[in-house]
């Protein structure tokens, strides 16, 4: 059965430090790419494969760009999104239907409650039930049904693995990161999602994320107006007080989280993180990747521990803070 990376090769990346005590240890692996695209700083394994999960939403969006899906702006960033299910990310979601000339009823990401805590409560209180349109990927899956729609490709099996949309997903994952795909899975959204080494995962993103919307090639040209659509953007990426939203706001950085805790940063200077917590905590994620930037001269310190300090990050005792989650590094 294949599988990732063994604990014999991580290594540490954060603590959860309670009263001056060590309590938790999250180990792992991370790879920091220069602005040129070689490898700088290696740490655990970084050749085994990992399933990048919600991270590779940027390769699927470009991917459905490439196949001529009119996404552009909060759309875009939609496309890209692992949304806390506000009322205006779903607005949002519904606007890329109306353009597929199609309701909630065709998304085949399951029900769910938004992870935005107050919308949560509005839908308790109001008596709703889970909803697809809530899901964090449901605009995802939105873009998936307008490429099929403006491809003239089939709706109802749009998740299919050989499906032509996933076919041209696959395709242009393996052309960011240089690997054949030789192990597909199914993510929690029900979309197939391939494993990678981290390292080519960081290829991918820093190919996109270094993009220019003026390079002579589609493709990039594509890249470009994605990673400008999610830093225009922002709250459509995560949301309210969320890590990738606060990153993106905080440090102009390209930022995507996946779960299993994995999430991969891209510094204004074409730095590039990826990273893969062991445990799939995510808890420590976007610290971990904003302190390698850091480290690697891409992020003033003051911006990185400023940011640190709005994330969910503090422990408590008693109702007051007693200790943080904190990078090694």
């Amino acid at each position: 059965m294949p599988e990732t990376f063994a604990a014999s090769s991580a290594v540490p990346l954060a603590v959860v430090e309670r009263s001056g005590f060590i309590e938790s240890r999250h180990i792992g692996s991370a790879i920091v790419l220069s602005p040129d695209g070689g490898a700088s700083t290696t740490l655990g394994d970084t050749e085994a494969p990992i399933l990048p999960r919600s991270s590779l939403k940027p390769v699927q969006a470009l991917a459905m760009l490439a196949a001529g899906t009119p996404l552009e702006g909060e759309r875009l960033g939609m496309a890209t999104a692992s949304h806390s299910g506000t009322d205006r990310h779903v607005a949002a979601v519904r606007d890329i239907l109306d353009a597929a000339g199609l309701d909630d009823s065709a998304l085949q990401c399951p029900p769910a409650w938004p992870g935005d805590g107050p919308a949560r409560d509005a839908m308790v209180r109001a008596g709703a039930a889970p909803a697809r349109v809530r899901m964090n990927c449901s605009g995802k899956h939105a873009a998936m049904l307008l490429a099929c729609t403006t491809n003239g490709w089939p709706i109802e099996t749009y998740l299919h693995p050989e499906h032509p949309l996933q076919v041209q997903i696959r395709e242009v994952t393996e052309r960011l990161t240089g690997q054949r795909v030789t192990t597909t899975a199914i993510d929690g959204c029900g979309a197939p999602v391939f494993a990678m080494s981290l390292a080519a995962l960081a290829k991918a993103i820093h190919r996109i994320g270094t993009s220019s919307e003026r390079s002579p090639f589609a493709l990039h040209r594509s890249a470009g107006a994605l990673v400008r659509a999610v830093k225009e953007n922002p709250w459509t990426i995560d949301g309210p007080s969320r890590p990738d939203t606060l990153a993106i706001s905080r440090l102009g950085v390209f930022a995507k989280g996946g779960a299993e805790g994995v999430m991969v940063m891209v510094a204004p200077d074409g730095t590039t993180v990826a990273a893969k917590i062991l445990d799939g905590s995510g808890r420590a994620a976007t610290a971990v990747a904003a302190r390698l930037l850091e480290r690697a001269g891409a992020l003033a310190e003051a911006d990185v521990s400023a940011l640190l300090a709005e994330l969910p990050l503090r422990v408590t005792g008693g109702g007051v803070e007693v200790g943080r989650i904190r990078p090694v590094f």
